[in-house]
């Protein structure tokens, strides 16, 4: 009892002295701290946001912002990669001359400039989309470039896995990058026979102690690019996965890709080396990854955007609005997260106004319980303005926007704040009929298989403050 007096004694006499010291020890931390979140000149409500957490928790809220806040990346190191390689973009084409408003726009925001595609063939579900990969790798004769945010090392992923086994033991040149986060699961065991084959694999952001203080944690790519040959790409929303392959799985996630042929898939190829080169691997210079431009255009225009953390114009995000704003007769879009921007949401509503029958179908439960609340919190403002929303009852991956009757965008991009401004997404931009009448009858076919939500039915007060809670989440989700 004498040593606690004579500690709290003690405690009594330095307290003021303590006090002044983590006082200012305090203010400096607002002071620096807030003084960069400031200068990043971002949304005021974010800003404040991100500002009280930083005053309340001082410890924990330092942790969350350089975690999971939304820290812009320079790519100087790509940029002297592609120095050293000798890479510039594609030239100039037929395809660039008669380019649409929204395609000059996303050139001007991503840098990639309007293409053209000689074939498209959409590929519904993750059966057919492996079967068409497996092909496109046995028939490769020169090189097979490919980058997933998931490769799994299950069935499906020893499948794929094998196949450019055999492609790189005969000769081809076979290089595979994966996100280190989304392909944790991914180890040296299940690389060996490949890596023995000749084929080379690099990793997105690895996870290194001496990066411990990288903010890497929401700065992934989220892409998914296959090109063969240079002739031949496929992208969409579809990962190496048993859990997206239906032919194993009876409840595995219902999704998109697509295979291209033509102009487009330069701009593909130069996604892919893009980060290939920053990751830290090398392309020889070689013709055959960017065969010379087409004099005439394909039947089919088509743009790749490639967005991500490295540019400050989010050119998916932009184009997605843009395209919705110019809606005259339709829109419908399908995502698993819906997440909107304040700026994606007006468009949405704005179009519902103005007559234009809008319909969103996202699944009735994602894979992300907190998602799938904030998304809800949404449904009454898109209801009250016109907006039908659709409930898929499973777990819908699909990430397509369908305007009018000859705008579409595909890709790996959902309809969110991480893909908006945190991930490395890559999505296609097509201005066809044909295209957007075979696509129409694919999402048409999940909004006929959904329950159309009902703004009148009761939801628990419980629920509603779930909802209301997990939305102010959404610059995290």
């Amino acid at each position: 009892m004498d040593a606690l007096a004579a500690g709290w004694q003690h405690l009594q006499a330095i307290w003021p002295n303590l006090s002044f010291v983590l006082g200012t020890l305090w203010l400096a931390y607002i002071a620096l701290l807030g003084g960069w979140i400031l200068l990043q000149k971002r949304e005021p409500i974010a800003t404040l946001s991100w500002l009280l957490s930083l005053a309340l928790l001082p410890v924990v809220g330092f942790l969350i912002y350089h975690f999971l806040g939304p820290t812009r990346i320079r790519r100087q190191t790509l940029k002297r990669s592609r120095a050293k390689a000798g890479l510039s973009p594609p030239g100039q084409n037929a395809a660039a001359a008669g380019a649409s408003a929204l395609m000059r726009l996303n050139a001007a925001s991503s840098g990639f400039a309007p293409a053209s595609a000689e074939r498209v063939d959409w590929l519904v579900d993750g059966a057919a989309t492996y079967a068409a990969l497996e092909a496109a790798i046995d028939g490769a004769a020169h090189h097979i470039h490919l980058e997933y945010y998931i490769f799994e090392p299950d069935r499906t992923g020893m499948r794929i896995r094998d196949a450019l086994t055999r492609a790189a033991a005969r000769g081809v040149a076979v290089r595979l990058l994966l996100d280190r986060l989304g392909s944790k699961r991914i180890d040296d065991a299940f690389l060996t026979p490949l890596r023995a084959a000749g084929a080379q694999v690099l990793f997105f952001h690895p996870f290194r102690f001496k990066h411990i203080w990288r903010p890497q944690i929401n700065i992934r790519s989220h892409r998914k690019i296959v090109v063969v040959d240079g002739t031949a790409g496929f992208t969409g929303g579809i990962n190496i996965t048993d859990e997206e392959n239906e032919a194993l799985r009876a409840d595995a996630y219902v999704d998109l890709h697509l295979r291209i042929e033509g102009d487009a898939v330069r701009w593909l190829q130069l996604a892919f080396v893009s980060d290939w080169l920053y990751a830290g691997g090398s392309v020889p210079a070689d013709p055959a990854h960017f065969p010379s431009p087409p004099e005439a255009a394909g039947p089919i225009p088509a743009q790749v955007l490639a967005a991500g953390p490295d540019t400050p114009w989010e050119p998916i995000h932009r184009a997605q609005v843009a395209a919705i704003n110019g809606a005259e007769r339709r829109v419908l879009l399908v995502t698993p997260y819906f997440v909107p921007s304040e700026a994606a949401l007006m468009a949405l509503t704005s179009a519902a106004l103005r007559g234009v029958d809008t319909a969103l179908v996202v699944p009735r439960r994602s894979d992300n319980a907190v998602v799938t609340l904030a998304a809800r919190s949404y449904f009454d403002a898109l209801t009250d303005a016109g907006v039908r929303v659709y409930e898929y009852p499973r777990m819908l991956h699909t990430k397509a926007l369908l305007v009018d009757d000859g705008t579409v965008i595909v890709g790996s991009s959902n309809f969110d704040h991480r893909s908006f401004r945190l991930n490395f997404e890559l999505s296609l931009l097509l201005e066809h009929a044909g295209s957007a009448d075979a696509l129409a009858r694919v999402l048409y076919g999940y909004l006929n298989a959904s329950a159309r939500f009902d703004p009148k039915a009761p939801v628990p007060l419980a629920k509603r403050l779930a909802q209301a809670l997990a939305r102010l989440f959404s610059p995290l989700l």
